[in-house]
């Protein structure tokens, strides 16, 4: 009898909580200047108002509302940064202020609990982290040394595509080749997945996993807005970061177990030949101001395969895309390659600051299909204003440079693939200029975008060079679909199917 009254007392209770907590909440937002957005719901925030690709629903709600949003992921607050003045003031002018990583479980699930690079949070770890990136993996006299290895995989890439001709074969997972094939050797010292060397995952599966890890560091997992609701998974990722997580975990035990007995054999003739070598010796440094333990090096080495593999076969997707699709652009492309290179070599690294038109066609590409629309989630580490708008610390922060790049204040006609706009243009790729930032900018820019440049110009200039494109039989032009799926990177939602005709005497394929 007393079970009713109990639960009504309760509800009460509950609802005025609520009602307590709607009324702090409202005179904190009113006491503040915050930029416009939409009115958030009770629990949800504007979650309603984000499909399953954020970066156009955001990039929407930037056209109604303005260049800076403020709006709620759940009971989370979020600016979104959507021009190129506000993303400077993001990036450059505030980056101290906004260096922040939000905790998010894909980091704490993904990459050993935030030891990763990407997902760190800003203090010694990570200044330590950047800094080993910069003067140790990236520095240029070690992507220089290994420029063999770029110039081998390339041409392996090229000699499969010879062998494909006239067949329909899905582009991507070539790209992802050549990719992967690079990265291993560069970063573990030898194609783990070529299973005559004892890999224990073939690369098919590896593919996957690589696949799997991108899709769910960029997911919209609802307990990273809701988090009382993040113990029933309701949508099944947390399952899912686990056991991709233990996947990578089981691999990247096996190549350290195999790092560290070469050092072991090998003793004080032991010289470091890539860069988990590195990672492994930079673990033993008495001096680091913050000991790197075995958990870290693992998540740097998956920082390093993973973020070397995905954006370059994104990237090229796209372009080859593109060109198929505008038969005149892909001619002056071919007629520059052909008048600069000529017919009888292919391109070298060091000779693709000579293109330029190559050069302005992969600037297209990344200012029309950025592989990360919306960067990676920054977060404010303390209270600021921007452009006369408070915010608050702890504010979860994104940069929309997928909007930036389709904004007609900057790009005429910025829905047309037009390389033309970048020949003459000081618009570069580097951070620096705001209009075009598919690496980010500031502290948090990739480290790695260098390399990653290198490996997708090479790769693009030498299937433009040593082939003919087309779609397959039946399929036309217009058939060809440009939608893409979303998570930390954004390929083709439909992997590129294409035929491919050599172009160039056939001992230079390596048959």
């Amino acid at each position: 009898m007393e079970s009713p009254s109990l639960a009504v007392s309760l509800a009460a209770i509950l609802a005025s909580i609520l009602l307590f907590l709607k009324s702090l909440f409202g005179r904190r937002r009113r006491s503040l200047n915050l930029p416009p957005g939409p009115k958030p719901w009770p629990i949800i925030g504007n979650l309603n108002l984000i499909s399953s690709l954020p970066h156009r629903s955001l990039h929407a709600l930037s056209q109604k509302y303005g260049p800076l949003i403020h709006l709620y992921f759940g009971s989370f607050p979020v600016i979104v940064a959507a021009s190129v003045d506000m993303a400077k003031l993001v990036l450059k002018t505030h980056d101290v202020s906004f260096c922040g990583r939000p905790k998010i479980a894909a980091g704490k699930y993904t990459t050993y609990n935030y030891s990763d690079i990407t997902w760190s949070q800003y203090g010694p770890y990570w200044r330590q982290a950047r800094k080993m990136c910069i003067m140790e993996l990236f520095s240029a006299r070690r992507l220089d040394s290994y420029e063999y290895i770029r110039v081998e995989e390339v041409k392996n890439l090229l000699r499969d595509l010879f062998k494909s001709s006239g067949s329909p074969v899905s582009l991507k997972d070539h790209l992802s080749n050549v990719s992967l094939n690079v990265i291993s050797r560069m970063v573990l010292g030898k194609k783990y997945l070529d299973r005559s060397e004892g890999a224990i995952v073939s690369p098919e599966e590896f593919k996957a996993m690589l696949d799997e890890l991108f899709l769910l560091n960029g997911v919209m997992n609802i307990g990273d807005s809701i988090p009382w609701l993040d113990f029933l998974d309701l949508q099944g990722y947390i399952k899912r970061m686990k056991k991709i997580s233990r996947k990578f975990d089981r691999f990247l035990e096996h190549v350290l177990d195999e790092h560290n007995e070469r050092r072991r054999r090998e003793g004080e003739n032991f010289v470091a030949v890539d860069m988990v070598d590195v990672l492994l010796e930079l673990a033993d440094d008495p001096n680091l101001e913050v000991k790197l333990e075995r958990r870290g090096v693992k998540a740097f080495t998956q920082d390093l395969i993973a973020g070397g593999t995905e954006s370059s076969a994104v990237t090229v997707e796209w372009a080859i895309s593109e060109l198929l699709k505008r038969p005149e652009i892909f001619k002056k492309a071919t007629e520059e390659l052909d008048r600069v290179i000529g017919r009888d070599r292919w391109v070298e690294e060091k000779e693709v600051h000579n293109l330029p038109y190559i050069e302005a066609i992969v600037k297209e590409t990344m200012r029309m299909h950025p592989v990360a629309p919306m960067l990676v989630p920054r977060l404010s580490r303390e209270d600021c204003n921007i452009a006369g708008y408070d915010i608050p610390a702890g504010t979860r922060v994104l940069v929309n440079v997928w909007t930036i790049g389709r904004d007609p204040t900057v790009w005429d006609s910025p829905e047309e693939f037009r390389p033309e706009r970048f020949i003459g243009s000081k618009i570069d790729v580097k951070g620096h200029d705001f209009e075009l930032l598919p690496f980010g900018s500031g502290r948090r820019m990739c480290p790695g975008y260098s390399l990653g440049l290198k490996v997708i110009q090479v790769s693009l200039a030498n299937l433009l060079h040593g082939f003919a494109w087309r779609l397959p039989e039946g399929t036309k032009l217009e058939d060809l679909s440009m939608e893409e799926i979303f998570g930390l990177s954004t390929p083709r939602k439909v992997p590129l199917e294409v035929v491919v005709e050599p172009k160039l005497p056939a001992h230079l394929y390596g048959v």
